[in-house]
């Protein structure tokens, strides 16, 4: 497990995007040697499509030949309203790079049989080959896309029932009004993540310094799902100084005592 510890999160935005860059121009893409991407949504997220979105304009970067799977999406709501996921991915991304949509994987959460799409979620990922590389990031409770406390370190891609935490935190993105926000989502498992060849989580925040602690400084817990990515042989989670403030003393010294290793990770991009 790496911990990235960075001023703030313009710095986490920043080291995460360079290091896709990174991991692309080392696995050489190509029409046969697709690289498959993960991809979470959310306010956390922004600051490293934005870099992308730059550095693909800059020339540093081509999403030609790669594929995208995302984390989740809401239950019912129109895939073109403006708070799907389906939309959100569009206008904060891919239209601005030059991925082909026919590589792009969402969630349907309109689908008629939405158990089915769950399953058929599953197996397109597993069909080609599995995700490279998992971008996530985190709620305050601790949780990975909607696996919310309690949810199985086993999951696959399922119907999720939302907790009211959950739907309060995110009635921000519907006029602050609870009764908008949809009751369930369609989300990849813990297991779904896991069984990505690297997961990178973004933590930024002081709301969620607390999770932080509970995810690498005690054991693995149903109740923070993100404990379980230290089973993860690669694992890399990059936060702010902010999103430090319940770690030990010792644990934040340490991690950062390894930065100029660290920093070789983003060296020439």
């Amino acid at each position: 497990m790496r911990l990235i510890i960075l001023d703030n999160y313009n710095d986490v935005s920043e080291f995460a995007a360079k290091y896709l860059c990174r991991k692309l121009r080392d696995f050489n893409p190509g029409p046969d040697n697709y690289f498959t991407l993960g991809l979470p949504t959310g306010s956390t997220p922004l600051g490293l499509y934005r870099q992308l979105i730059e550095y693909h304009k800059q020339g540093k970067i081509s999403f030609q030949y790669v594929r995208t799977f995302n984390m989740d999406e809401y239950v019912g709501l129109p895939r073109d309203h403006p708070e799907s996921y389906h939309s959100f991915m569009f206008n904060n991304f891919f239209r601005h790079i030059d991925i082909d949509p026919k590589n792009v994987h969402i969630l349907d959460g309109n689908a008629t049989d939405l158990e089915a799409e769950c399953d058929a979620y599953e197996q397109k990922i597993k069909d080609v080959g599995g995700i490279d590389l998992f971008f996530g990031g985190i709620g305050p409770d601790g949780h990975v896309a909607f696996n919310e406390p309690g949810s199985s370190l086993a999951s696959r891609t399922r119907i999720k029932t939302l907790a009211q935490d959950t739907i309060i935190a995110n009635a921000r993105f519907f006029d602050n009004d609870v009764t908008k926000v949809p009751k369930q989502a369609l989300t990849v498992g813990v297991a779904t993540i896991m069984d990505a060849r690297e997961v990178v989580i973004l933590i930024n925040g002081a709301h969620k310094a607390y999770a932080l602690h509970k995810a690498i400084e005690e054991g693995t817990s149903h109740m923070w799902t993100l404990s379980a990515f230290q089973f993860h042989p690669k694992t890399m989670f990059v936060v702010d100084e902010d999103a430090t403030l319940e770690l030990k003393v010792k644990t934040v010294k340490y991690f950062k005592g390894l930065m100029a290793t660290h920093n070789k990770l983003v060296a020439d991009v």
